[in-house]
């Protein structure tokens, strides 16, 4: 595994001013995935929207870390019946054809 792929999360502290305990209780929730390579912690680069989303809702709503699990699991059944909402439009576009 390199290195080179990942991003430290001291850094992200660091550029985020947040404490490492933040990503740890993310990582604890699942909302998160820290990879540990020769004692440091990394994130995938993928991981950074989701991670930027949940440092907004941190600081600027003042969420704990509670809050943004239950945010972010209301807004993945948000998108499954958004989903689910336009696949019944398109069947039912075929019906009206």
């Amino acid at each position: 595994m390199k290195i080179d792929n990942f991003i430290a999360i001291s850094a992200l502290c660091i550029y985020y001013k947040v404490e490492l305990s933040f990503f740890d209780n993310l990582n604890e929730m699942g909302l998160l995935q820290i990879k540990t390579i020769e004692e440091t912690q990394y994130v995938h680069p993928d991981a950074i929207f989701e991670i930027e989303k949940m440092v907004r809702i941190h600081q600027e709503l003042d969420v704990n870390t509670a809050g943004i699990d239950i945010v972010f699991n209301l807004l993945q059944k948000i998108d499954a019946l958004q989903n689910e909402l336009i696949s019944t439009q398109n069947r039912l576009r075929l019906y009206e054809h």
